[in-house]
């Protein structure tokens, strides 16, 4: 991966290939945020773009990597690169030294976390509100939009037919082994599962003039899934998006408030939304203008936008009441977790800035071998729900590098499981799901830093060994019994009352934003 900064006016010098996680659009491999490096990369950013402003001159990043090979941004969105920037929590950085006079980029830090903190602010914590007033609407939009695509199940993915996964309104088939509620459900399929939730929502209405809140059932993920690997041209890549926006314009409920008060919940990471100019991969559907207003919710979020929200990937619990619910957090309470650590993942030998290998050799040494285990999942060995469950089940704490991205929806099946996650990168979960994961990363998780790991300072199985048993019951219990419910999606016809699914956490939050709007 490289990044080459240009000006109209003369041309900066290439930045080092290892910067280029900092910057990148495409999913980041690793942040070494607390390195000089870093530090210098923050401050150079922060003073051209403070510059910019001043001089009102142009200039553009652009970046190359194994997804993008084109990604450029001018001057007049360098603040949205500066999104892009991994930054860590406050609470994770009280040996941050800023290098500058001026403390930019602590600056820089504090815009991050009061963004957060406005976001935090709109979760509802309401469980019981009354729809009158705030009406749904959900669209009935032409079936090439969602249905269409769910019927392309087989052809969405060159190596894999999606179609097992895609039934029972994207939950896929059941899972006897685990017992009721347990589904192959793929990490892709947010979109239908959360489609046939709101239509079945009581406070869905069928007069859009009696709704607060419109919720537009496109599965944008699906159409930009279906051209990833294919020869594929730019005008195919963005045509459904193009068309959808069209349509909607045509709705006075839309121009009304330009979507502002219009959500759309899409199935994948940011990054295969944002495509800018020719390159190769994704769709340009949320740098489309017309998108900047709704509310998007996605598995991975853009980390600067206030109104794109990050919310849990989807696991392969879809409980139909509050007993399910209650039967499985009794179930994983009392697994016997005879391992300290396991990994369930695959080596990335390709990229040097993963920290997987490292960790695989940690877990795997002689010393470490009887209390770590792990699982390769390289050329898909971890097809079972079954067993990666089992795994977890029987971990005390479940490492969670990143992957081809920095989330993963292994932190939420480890969850689900009652396994403790041990974050590296503080984009993995601290910075994404704001409605669904407390600010108190402390509560649930181990941070390790990851250049920590990648350098060879840390010794993740010691780290881990030295954490006290009565914090780590303590951690299990708040995750099994306060943070697990909020983290699943309940099936098509669920009803929940002690309870509340992420689903109903969206739900409730949203309408009561709406409702509030002029």
């Amino acid at each position: 991966m490289a990044i080459t900064l240009m000006h109209r006016r003369s041309n900066f010098q290439r930045l080092p290939t290892k910067t280029a996680a900092f910057l990148s659009p495409s999913p980041p491999k690793s942040s070494s945020f607390l390195s000089f490096s870093t530090s210098f990369l923050l401050l150079v950013l922060l003073t051209i773009w403070s510059l910019s402003i001043i001089l009102s001159s142009s200039f553009q990043i652009c970046f190359s990597s194994r997804k993008l090979d084109s990604y450029c941004i001018s001057s007049g969105a360098l603040s949205h690169s500066l999104r892009h920037l991994i930054i860590p929590p406050s609470n994770l950085s009280r040996t941050f030294k800023p290098i500058t006079a001026n403390n930019e980029i602590s600056e820089a830090i504090k815009l991050v976390e009061e963004k957060l903190h406005i976001m935090r602010k709109w979760a509802s914590t309401n469980n019981n509100i009354n729809c009158s007033g705030k009406g749904i609407f959900v669209y009935d939009l032409p079936s090439k939009f969602n249905k269409d695509l769910i019927a392309q199940c087989n052809k969405l993915l060159p190596w894999t037919d999606l179609c097992e996964f895609l039934v029972n309104d994207g939950i896929g088939l059941p899972i006897p082994r685990l017992g009721p509620g347990w589904y192959r459900t793929h990490q892709y399929s947010l979109e239908p599962i959360f489609h046939s939730r709101v239509l079945n929502h009581r406070c869905r209405v069928s007069d859009p003039a009696q709704a607060r809140l419109f919720y537009v059932p496109f599965y944008a993920g699906l159409d930009v899934l279906r051209w990833h690997f294919a020869n594929a041209s730019i005008s195919d890549k963005d045509k459904l998006s193009n068309e959808l926006v069209k349509w909607l314009e045509t709705r006075p409920e839309w121009t009304r408030r330009s979507g502002r008060d219009h959500m759309f919940v899409l199935g994948k990471i940011s990054w295969d939304f944002r495509r800018v100019g020719d390159g190769p991969w994704g769709s340009n559907f949320l740098s489309l203008p017309e998108m900047q207003s709704p509310f998007k919710f996605l598995i991975e979020r853009q980390p600067w936008e206030l109104n794109e929200i990050g919310i849990p990937h989807p696991t392969h619990f879809h409980p139909h009441s509050d007993d399910d619910i209650a039967a499985w957090q009794a179930r994983v309470a009392s697994s016997v977790r005879g391992k300290l650590v396991s990994f369930v993942g695959a080596a990335r030998p390709e990229s040097t800035e993963s920290i997987r290998s490292v960790l695989i050799k940690q877990c795997t040494t002689a010393a470490a071998a009887a209390a770590c285990r792990f699982v390769d999942c390289g050329g898909g060995r971890c097809g079972d729900p079954g067993d990666v469950m089992t795994t977890f089940m029987e971990s005390e704490f479940c490492l969670q590098p990143p992957g081809d991205s920095p989330t993963r929806k292994s932190v939420f099946d480890g969850l689900v499981a009652g396994c403790i996650p041990v974050i590296f990168n503080p984009f993995t979960a601290y910075y994404q799901y704001p409605w669904h994961l407390p600010e108190d990363y402390q509560k649930y998780s181990v941070y390790v830093d990851e250049e920590e790991v990648r350098t060879g300072k840390v010794d993740v199985m010691e780290r881990l060994r030295a954490v006290e048993p009565d914090k780590r019951k303590e951690m299990r219990r708040y995750i099994i019994y306060e943070l697990m419910p909020g983290l699943l999606y309940g099936d098509a016809g669920s009803q929940f009352r002690r309870f509340r699914d992420s689903f109903g956490i969206i739900m409730d939050s949203m309408i009561e934003m709406t409702s509030k709007l002029e």
